[in-house]
């Protein structure tokens, strides 16, 4: 996770730290806007979120919760990192040649 999250600072997630938090809350308006805009499935789908969210100027805000981890996992560590490295890749270059906002 420490080389993914430097690869987030990179791209531009900077301010967030749990990038991959399963919880998520967004006012109506916020989820309308940055989900309508959304291209991305699977995994990086919550990155795709900020990034669009960063575009439209929207603020976004890390706030603790309580969190209770659940056993088990869908995720197979190799071949979902090197998905999510491919998506992160395709989703930074869309966002930079201008695919999001459509002002």
């Amino acid at each position: 996770m420490y080389g993914f999250h430097t690869f987030l600072h990179v791209i531009g997630i900077q301010k967030i730290k749990d990038t991959q938090c399963g919880f998520k809350l967004f006012t109506r308006d916020t989820a309308r806007l940055v989900f309508w805009e959304g291209h991305c499935e699977g995994w990086i789908f919550d990155i795709e979120c900020l990034l669009v969210a960063e575009e439209e100027k929207v603020g976004v805000e890390e706030v603790s919760v309580t969190w209770h981890e659940v056993e088990g996992t869908k995720m197979n560590l190799v071949t979902d990192s090197v998905r999510m490295a491919w998506d992160l890749v395709v989703l930074r270059a869309a966002y930079g040649v201008g695919v999001y906002g459509g002002d």
